[in-house]
């Protein structure tokens, strides 16, 4: 599939299209809609940033008509987060269908209202859906397409007994499942659900867009050393492990001068979502997050990820560093390592984490520049780091990379 109008897609769904900048199908689109729109299921493992909600919801659009009664779409996604995102890009697509839009940590009143009106789509999480289900709210039982969006964590033990009781009150729907990464045991959960699924993997070719290396550092330097990178960028997101933890650091961010706020999971919604504003509209310079943000927020500016502390998962970096470099953009990626850490590393390797370089500490936090070091020198390359910092913004190369420099080894 060369073009969208190949497909037979409808003329509306094609202008709205237009209007985005959206001219043609990438590959994942090319591979994915053809399939979709003769009703089979589909896995797809992609990048991150990839174009897989366009893949999905234009298949979605151009298959129900509305005036009857519904939901006959189910869009299952992990956070809320992802959850308002995907809606977002059902609206831009200028559909007939009407919507509700499923997720805790609000009242009621605004959904229940959506689903009475009637909703041809349901997008949620599955502890809102399910609680609309009891409530009686929300029948399943006419959903002919369903989608489980980042299917590995909706899919991990976490989410595993929710997502069974939906896919068991619907009745064979059509079946996508979608993410970033597709650990060995969803498999299982495949064979199970999916009738004859088409999977597409789809790997990057050529050279990788993002820069991602490793920096290595005393834990009593952490802090500082954090501080005196993020004054050489702009549009970073830097990842805790724990709330508290996230909590803690935006502070200490804040009081290092730093235009920092934070998101994690004990957030009331409308708090979330005016976190969210602050940094999109790049009021906030610095979005110090847990794991939440790491799935599905498409956040078109930031150049720079840290992971200040290391994921739980190989899977939980991969999303980590793909909220930068996305859809043909460049970015960096940077991960933290102390002497704490080396035994947590090496599980990650062993996990399928990428090897990476060690950089130069110093020329990082001091000018923005990004050079590579021998692991063996890398204690003396990061020794002036030790030196007390000014605290003044000092002028160097901000944000992404220029050129292809060195790339990630793998």
């Amino acid at each position: 599939m060369q073009t969208f109008a190949e497909a037979g897609i409808s003329p509306r769904i094609l202008a709205a299209l237009t209007r985005q900048n959206i001219t043609s199908p990438n590959r994942v689109q090319s591979e994915s809609i053809p399939a979709l729109l003769d009703g089979r299921d589909v896995v797809v493992q992609s990048p991150t940033g990839s174009g897989k909600t366009f893949a999905f919801l234009i298949p979605l659009l151009e298959r129900f008509q509305p005036g009857r009664p519904g939901p006959r779409a189910l869009i299952v996604t992990p956070t809320r987060e992802l959850a308002i995102q995907v809606d977002a890009v059902f609206k831009s697509l200028d559909s007939e269908l009407h919507d509700a839009l499923l997720y805790g940590g609000v009242g009621y009143h605004t959904q229940t209202l959506a689903l009475r009106r009637g909703a041809d789509v349901v997008i949620g999480t599955p502890g809102r859906i399910l609680d609309m289900v009891e409530r009686k709210l929300l029948p399943l039982s006419r959903v002919e397409y369903l989608v489980l969006d980042e299917a590995d964590q909706m899919l991990d033990a976490g989410f595993a007994p929710d997502v069974e009781r939906l896919i068991g009150l619907t009745y064979s729907p059509q079946t996508v499942l979608a993410s970033a990464t597709m650990p060995q045991w969803v498999s299982a959960m495949i064979a199970k659900h999916l009738n004859d699924p088409v999977t597409i993997r789809l790997v990057t070719e050529g050279p990788s867009l993002l820069e991602h290396g490793l920096v290595r550092t005393d834990l009593g330097l952490k802090l500082r050393l954090l501080s005196d990178i993020l004054r050489q960028h702009r549009g970073t997101i830097v990842f805790g492990r724990t709330k508290h933890g996230v909590r803690k650091l935006n502070r200490d961010l804040q009081r290092l001068g730093h235009k920092s706020v934070e998101l994690q999971g004990n957030m009331a919604q409308n708090a979330r979502e005016h976190v969210m504003a602050s940094f999109r509209s790049e009021r906030a310079d610095v979005l110090v997050a847990t794991n939440v943000a790491a799935r599905g927020l498409d956040l078109t500016h930031v150049g720079l990820v840290v992971n200040y502390d290391l994921p739980d998962s190989a899977e939980a970096m991969t999303h980590r560093v793909g909220r930068t470099a996305r859809n043909g953009s460049t970015g960096r990626a940077v991960t933290f390592i102390t002497h704490e850490d080396h035994e947590k590393w090496a599980k990650l390797r062993r996990q399928g984490a990428p090897a990476l370089r060690t950089l130069d500490a110093a020329e990082l936090s001091r000018r923005g520049g990004w050079q590579y070091v021998e692991d063996g020198a890398s204690a003396a390359a990061s020794a002036p780091v030790q030196v007390r910092s000014t605290g003044r913004r000092r002028r160097g190369s901000r944000g992404r990379a220029r050129g292809p420099a060195n790339r990630q080894a793998v």
